[in-house]
């Protein structure tokens, strides 16, 4: 990047997860992918289970992702790698706590049941707590939580 950027030109990386957010990422996804799956093997909640054979190609999937996507950060440590490699202004900045904590286990959920039992009422009460949870991380708990655990973080810098 530093190679191909001219004199005060910017780069930005972002929506990568932190370190700490991939983990409680994933422990909500599998343990909603759990209960999911093991709850609606009930009679009565049948009608809210995936055929076993996109479940299970959902699960192979799933496995995939934790082979492949293991690029994680610590926002302290990319800011230290920004700047030693020769770029100033080097900043990190991470979003979604509470919206993570939310969020993970409703994809997981949806990815879980059939995509016509998630109605249009569904969609916008997952959309609007998501945004409600945003806000609150944005405005509230940026100054109480270490950013290390909010799931995405963003870096920038210019190059000198």
């Amino acid at each position: 990047i530093l190679r191909v950027l001219k004199p005060g030109g910017r780069f930005v990386f972002a929506g990568e997860p932190t370190k700490i957010g991939d983990t409680y990422a994933r422990k909500l996804g599998q343990l909603t992918w759990w209960l999911t799956t093991n709850i609606t093997r009930i009679p009565a909640l049948s009608g809210w289970r995936r055929p076993q054979s996109e479940l299970d190609e959902s699960s192979r999937a799933a496995a995939l992702e934790a082979v492949v996507d293991i690029h994680t950060f610590d926002p302290s440590e990319l800011e230290k790698i920004a700047r030693e490699a020769g770029f100033k202004d080097a900043e990190a900045k991470t979003e979604e706590f509470a919206a993570a904590l939310f969020g993970w286990p409703v994809r997981t959920f949806e990815a879980a049941v059939p995509p016509e039992k998630l109605t249009w009422g569904w969609r916008m009460f997952a959309y609007r707590a998501w945004q409600r949870l945003s806000w609150v991380d944005e405005n509230l708990l940026r100054g109480v939580v270490p950013r290390e655990f909010f799931y995405n973080v963003m870096i920038t810098g210019t190059k000198s």
